[in-house]
């Protein structure tokens, strides 16, 4: 076999394989992904609930270490930004940096939310197989006999699942992050840099807005 046709060979057979794994599903079922990190996080809320009161940089790192890891920061903040996040509006620097402010509020917002976690119940609703590149997950919290639906809307990052945007009784966070990032937008006069640092997304205010 001549030296070209053992490359041109070599060359198909890699492209095969590497075109098989980009496009490789997780093997991970969506519900299971969302059960496995629902599961893990409360079960280190409860098992360190009782110093977790007056503690908010523990929360945080419960949060930051059980959740954070299964969330696509980049999706999710170029939800949240909207128009803002293309070329014609943005940096890459700006976007890195909004991406790193917004991960952080978020961990600010979930764990004080987490903090006041107690003995909280979930169960999964049944999941439909919609061959969708954006399953979603929902989960009914128990909270005190109410039930609070909160759907996970997941994508697939690296042959894993991960989460993009959530979905409270009914409210899209990450649209109204991007309706609360637009007014800090337009009360720091159009500049960017000043309302990608004074940005703080508020998931209470978002949900509260629609009772």
């Amino acid at each position: 076999m001549n030296t070209l046709l053992k490359q041109t060979l070599t060359a198909s057979i890699l492209t095969t394989m590497f075109a098989g794994t980009a496009f490789a599903a997780p093997s991970e079922a969506p519900p299971a992904f969302v059960k496995k990190v629902a599961d893990g996080l409360i079960a280190r809320l409860k098992a360190d609930h009782a110093k977790l009161q007056n503690n908010p940089a523990a929360v945080k790192t419960i949060v930051r270490q059980n959740l954070d890891p299964y969330v696509d920061s980049q999706a999710f903040s170029r939800i949240v930004m909207g128009t803002y996040a293309t070329n014609q509006y943005s940096t890459a620097a700006q976007r890195a940096k909004f991406e790193n402010n917004f991960r952080e509020t978020l961990i600010e917002n979930y764990g004080t939310a987490f903090a006041k976690f107690s003995n909280q119940t979930y169960t999964i609703r049944p999941y439909k197989e919609t061959n969708s590149k954006n399953p979603v997950v929902t989960i009914d919290f128990n909270n005190k006999g109410e039930k609070i639906p909160v759907s996970f809307q997941l994508v697939d990052k690296g042959n894993q699942w991960k989460i993009r945007n959530i979905n409270v009784s009914g409210i899209d966070l990450g649209l109204q992050f991007r309706n609360q990032f637009a007014a800090t937008v337009k009360r720091n006069g159009g500049d960017l840099d000043k309302a990608i640092a004074n940005f703080q997304p508020d998931a209470e205010a978002a949900v509260e807005k629609k009772k």
